[in-house]
């Protein structure tokens, strides 16, 4: 069996903002969200953990999914913050949401209940478990900053997407 230190030498995570903070248009970040995770797979990444948050969280799982159906060997792990995170977002994102849920291999929820730290403890969580960050980030302060400086302090590569 696989140490954690060996699996996460194979797990890469997702950053990024929100629908509404982002610079490029959707199929721009698409696009170089699939790039990134074609490369991220070609070197050996086979397990994928999203934040499910609207916007980049919620496309790259979408991405993962679909590389999934022809390649068995790749994995998606919704990492939410609390249960009912989704609760006030439209029926269209919760409906992306709850689809994704269904058929993520592992959906991990990282604290009890809301907190103003959730979110931070969620993106700690995921680059604890993660060899590879791949951050979609338009240079403001927020979450997003705050994963990747995350990720450099302990020396976790990341690949951002400029917004």
């Amino acid at each position: 069996m696989p140490t954690e230190q060996e699996l996460r030498l194979h797990r890469c995570c997702f950053t990024g903002h929100r629908p509404e903070k982002l610079h490029q248009p959707e199929t721009f970040i698409k696009a170089e969200l699939e790039k990134a995770i074609r490369q991220a797979i070609a070197d050996g990444y086979t397990t994928f953990i999203s934040g499910m948050a609207r916007g980049v969280d919620i496309w790259a799982a979408q991405i993962v999914l679909r590389f999934r159906a022809n390649n068995p060997a790749i994995h998606l792990i919704a990492a939410v913050p609390y249960k009912g995170f989704e609760s006030r977002w439209s029926k269209s994102w919760q409906d992306q949401y709850n689809f994704i849920l269904e058929y993520a291999d592992l959906v991990r929820y990282i604290s009890k209940g809301y907190s103003m730290a959730s979110f931070q403890i969620r993106n700690e969580w995921m680059v604890n478990h993660s060899n590879r960050v791949i951050a979609v980030f338009n240079g403001e302060s927020g979450g997003t900053k705050n994963t990747i400086e995350y990720a450099i302090r302990n020396e976790i590569e990341v690949i951002k997407i400029q917004n």
